[in-house]
């Protein structure tokens, strides 16, 4: 029971994260989530940079184990691209900010270790990203006339800055998001002759 209630803690402070913000949930608000006594919540974590540092790293536990099922599942680098996209959407369709633009959102306010934790989630993002975008350049399927590192880092700005820019303006949950379905997003990256798509040779003169 013990370890059951550990596990639905994590679980209510990462949605009040990534709903809220680490900063404006007390003890008491995840008690009552939790529908447990605020007691017990310092029983399990005596300090709300304990829990953070526990939501974080459980969060990267889940999130790397997904990033691999996808890169064995997925053979292709646009196939993957279109799954890492799909990890935004359902954020948005759950009503929820990805944790990592949550915690960068508020960066000044959180503690160092989880400053540190959350530097490590962006680098976690690239390093997959990096890997996924020199894999399609070396394959021909990803434009080849930009390094993998700036595709990698282009790729996961839109859709974390579209995740923020969305939650700000309000709207309702897109394609990806920000409202930019995940092939018009990749579509920047295919090759150009890819891009350009056949030539219309019923188009009148």
């Amino acid at each position: 029971m013990e370890h059951g209630t550990r596990r639905i803690l994590m679980q209510r402070a990462e949605e009040l994260i990534r709903t809220r913000g680490y900063a404006a949930f007390s003890f008491a608000d995840l008690a009552r989530a939790a529908g447990i006594r605020k007691a017990s919540v310092h029983h399990h974590f005596p300090t709300k940079e304990t829990l953070g540092c526990a939501v974080i790293e459980d969060y990267l536990h889940r999130f790397t184990a997904e990033l691999s099922a996808v890169w064995h599942a997925v053979p292709d680098a646009p196939g993957r691209l279109r799954a890492f996209a799909a990890f935004f959407t359902s954020s948005a369709m759950a009503g929820m900010l990805p944790l990592c633009a949550a915690l960068a959102a508020q960066r000044d306010s959180l503690p160092p270790s989880m400053r540190h934790q959350t530097a490590a989630f962006f680098r976690l993002h690239l390093s997959w990203l990096e890997s996924v975008m020199a894999e399609g350049i070396a394959a021909g399927t990803l434009r080849g006339d930009l390094p993998a590192s700036v595709l990698a880092r282009r790729f996961v700005t839109r859709q974390e800055g579209g995740s923020l820019l969305e939650w700000g303006l309000g709207e309702a949950p897109g394609g990806t998001a920000d409202g930019v379905h995940a092939d018009d997003v990749l579509h920047d990256l295919l090759p150009r002759d890819v891009r350009a798509g056949p030539p219309d040779h019923h188009r009148k003169t």
